[in-house]
């Protein structure tokens, strides 16, 4: 008869819940997600970036980097690289600094960081 059949919608929240509960609750979960920080603020400054904010008022969900100050950069350009190679930056929109951004929370891990750190190496295009 061309109606529409109604589906209940899934529980999200309560699915979220269970998998934060796997985890170890929100210290576990906290842990996780400052320890993704710190390696990706490392790693990033091992590649040359600086970040934003000082590390004392950095927070373990997205970290802002000053963009490279070398005439060849563009933004546009090196997220490209990036996604080409399955990774994802957001540009700077907290300050006037010219800046990215990259987050670090979610189904995000150790080894995440470090292929992304890897990404990040290759699409330095300025660099070469």
């Amino acid at each position: 008869n061309g109606a529409l059949r109604r589906r209940p919608t899934p529980c999200w929240p309560s699915q979220a819940l269970k998998e934060l509960e796997q985890e170890g609750g929100i210290a576990a979960r906290h842990h996780r997600y400052q320890t993704n920080q710190r390696r990706l603020v490392a790693g990033m400054r091992e590649l040359g970036f600086e970040t934003l904010l000082d590390d004392a008022l950095h927070s373990p969900i997205i970290t802002a980097f000053y963009s490279p100050k070398a005439d060849t950069y563009r933004f546009a350009e090196f997220y490209q690289r990036l996604k080409q190679q399955g990774c994802v930056i957001y540009p700077g929109k907290v300050s006037q600094s010219d800046c990215f951004r990259i987050g670090n929370i979610g189904e995000i891990y150790p080894q995440d960081i470090e292929r992304l750190l890897a990404a990040v190496g290759q699409a330095m295009y300025w660099n070469q």
